[in-house]
């Protein structure tokens, strides 16, 4: 079975895992490789524990039972998003008022409705909050950046980031008002 569900504090240590499978294989050739191989599981689990911990709008999906197939064992996390009031901007005007900062699914567990179904579970968090609107940072290389466009992401701006020394550019998606990104989700994958 294949669930989504808040994140616990107890999950960081597999959010971290996903997140580092998910650069290293989503970034080769855009980020530096010797950044990629540094990047450290048990850094970023103590930045997710603090975020789940602070009230951050972090969700996992979660498979276990049969959908875990020949892996068998206790449920485990695949996917996870994360999601919350926007961020101070750069911007004279905000680009929306929630903020979906990321995003990540472990490549074997793509193309199969997970994405969307995270991208569900932080829409209905930020609309609960109170956000009207919501964008997401997208790298401009990032080959799936097509998802957000099928999600009726409209590209709203770009900005240059520094990462490990490289600029790289990025796209902001917007979906205002909410509700299109809660529509949207809701289709069928």
């Amino acid at each position: 079975m294949i669930t989504v569900r808040r994140a616990r504090p107890s999950d960081a240590g597999a959010i971290a895992a996903v997140h580092v499978a998910a650069w290293r294989s989503a970034y080769p050739g855009i980020l530096p490789d010797g950044y990629l191989a540094r990047l450290s599981a048990p850094r970023q689990a103590a930045y997710y524990d603090s975020a789940v911990r602070s009230g951050v709008g972090v969700h996992v999906a979660s498979v276990s039972g049969a959908d875990l197939g020949t892996l068998g064992g206790a449920a485990r996390i695949v996917g996870f998003v994360t999601g919350s009031p926007a961020r101070e901007s750069r911007w004279a005007e905000p680009l929306a008022e929630g903020e979906i900062e990321t995003l990540y699914v472990l490549d074997d567990w793509r193309e199969r409705g997970l994405g969307r179904r995270l991208m569900r579970a932080a829409a209905a968090h930020l609309a609960a909050a109170g956000c009207r609107s919501a964008f997401v940072w997208v790298l401009r290389a990032n080959p799936s950046r097509w998802f957000y466009e099928r999600l009726g992401g409209r590209p709203a701006a770009e900005a240059t980031i520094d990462v490990a020394g490289v600029p790289v550019v990025q796209t902001a998606y917007v979906w205002s008002p909410i509700e299109r990104l809660v529509q949207a989700t809701s289709l069928a994958p």
